[in-house]
């Protein structure tokens, strides 16, 4: 099944995509998340308002997250492109940073804007996970069970992040420069649905490709994730609940634009494409 929100009548609505339609929910998308797949299917069998696909303008999914959790070097070949090694340290615990969702997220079809500050906005096409249950001190053999569903995100990123002078900068200086310029508007692309977990049974078997006007810059299986979803919620759950709603967005693949010194500009087009979920595209201002 196919979870979505989109403006319709200058209203912003939930609903369920089968096919060229959109069947229209009276409940909210967290209430939709909170159900089972055999309640989601039972509900939706009962709804009769139905509004043709191409009438509707999507959003993303969750406009307003409760939180974005993402990760940073989950991939091996991502981590040899930024680093040039591998470390021991690298496959003992996961990276975790915060996107604050309310000025990051944008849906599909709005535009990644490069703020003033802008010197070098990179792409990452990353699977991210949409939880359905609370979750708190959860243990990887049960965590899936916490799982609502999949969606795409664009962890968009600015590489050299200067916005004040400084004489000198620390290592931890340039770390909060890396953490900050994550954090820049419209910078959390998201969309263009939520296909739950009956739908796709396993999240490390999708293809994750990410093109800029047309030529693919990454391509990779969610198969070579380092820490796969059930370690990446335990992780997390030990030291934050996770709720319904909130995304975990779980590493970008190699093919990054840091790499051959190519970054985003205005006019291009990027779209994040993963098999059994769809394409994410978005346009730069």
């Amino acid at each position: 099944m196919k979870l979505c929100q989109f403006f319709h009548d200058d209203k912003i609505k939930c609903g369920l995509i089968s096919d060229t339609l959109v069947s229209v929910s009276d409940l909210m998308i967290f209430e939709l998340l909170a159900l089972s797949t055999a309640e989601l299917q039972h509900y939706f069998e009962s709804i009769t308002e139905t509004i043709p696909l191409n009438d509707v303008r999507l959003t993303a999914p969750l406009i307003y997250p409760g939180k974005i959790f993402a990760l940073a070097g989950n991939y091996e070949a991502h981590i040899i492109e930024s680093h040039d090694e591998l470390q021991e340290q690298d496959k003992q615990t996961p990276r975790v940073f915060f996107k604050p969702p309310s000025n990051t997220v944008i849906g599909p079809g709005d535009a990644i804007k490069i703020p003033a500050i802008g010197n070098a906005i990179d792409w990452e096409g990353e699977l991210a996970v949409v939880m359905g249950k609370r979750a708190s001190a959860v243990k990887r053999d049960v965590a899936m069970d916490y799982v609502a569903g999949y969606t795409i995100m664009n962890d968009v990123s600015e590489r050299q992040l200067k916005i004040w002078d400084r004489t000198d900068s620390r290592d931890k200086d340039l770390w909060f420069d890396w953490l900050n310029g994550k954090w820049c508007d419209t910078f959390a692309p998201m969309g263009p649905w939520i296909v739950t977990v009956d739908e796709l049974t396993d999240p490390h078997d999708v293809n994750i490709s990410t093109y800029v006007n047309g030529e693919r810059k990454q391509n990779c299986s969610s198969s070579q994730m380092i820490f796969k979803i059930p370690e990446i919620i335990e992780y997390i759950s030990a030291f934050a609940t996770l709720e319904v709603g909130d995304v975990i967005s779980t590493g970008t693949v190699a093919g990054v634009g840091a790499t051959t010194g190519t970054f985003l500009k205005p006019g291009d087009q990027v779209k994040v494409e993963i098999s059994k979920i769809g394409a994410l595209e978005n346009s730069v201002e």
